[in-house]
């Protein structure tokens, strides 16, 4: 296939964003191959902040780190999304180029704790205000489960209305696909 996948063009969306000595975050830092992903973007020089609200993420993510030799550059924070903006440290507010979140539940965790599209809006709204101009935030949106659709429903409500003299708004998704396939919502400060 020559079309990029989804994670591959998320991936590919961040690394025309983030640079090294800039800040980068991981709302969902889950199992850390985002954690991982963005703490080579930013290099020895930046910081990435990541959030998670589960214990096993964070472990998990930790020890990742760890064998990469990439934990120096990395905070992460034992709490939801939506407090990025009381947890990132001010000199690095105005560093912030990029953001990944992978909504839905913890893979090979446990399924009953899923983002909120309240908790999530929140966040992409705090974020965005943080981003430099050109900064982008890319949400992978996990959609095969009840809170996902949901989910899904109020964030695209949600990105639909911003105004487009702030930000670019894309969706990059595969429409012929069965069992409802993620698929990514960015937005590009301008």
């Amino acid at each position: 296939m020559k079309m990029e996948g989804i994670l591959p063009f998320a991936r590919l969306l961040l690394e025309k964003a983030v640079i090294k000595g800039s800040a980068a975050i991981d709302a969902t830092v889950g199992n850390g191959h985002d954690t991982v992903f963005l703490a080579r973007l930013v290099g020895e020089e930046g910081q990435v902040f990541g959030f998670d609200i589960q214990e096993k993420a964070l472990i998990n993510t930790t020890s990742r780190l760890k064998e990469q030799g990439l934990n120096e550059q990395v905070t992460l924070f034992d709490r939801g999304h939506e407090q990025a903006a009381s947890c990132i440290p001010p000199e690095w507010k105005s560093r912030l180029t990029g953001a990944v979140f992978n909504l839905g539940y913890l893979p090979k965790g446990d399924k009953s704790i899923v983002t909120k599209p309240e908790t999530t809006i929140a966040a992409v709204k705090q974020i965005f205000e943080m981003l430099v101009p050109g900064g982008i935030i890319v949400l992978v949106i996990y959609h095969g489960h009840e809170e996902g659709r949901e989910e899904k429903e109020k964030l695209i409500d949600f990105v639909e209305k911003i105004d487009q003299q702030k930000a670019h708004v894309l969706r990059y998704e595969f429409i012929n696909q069965a069992n409802n396939p993620p698929f990514i919502l960015a937005i590009e400060k301008r």
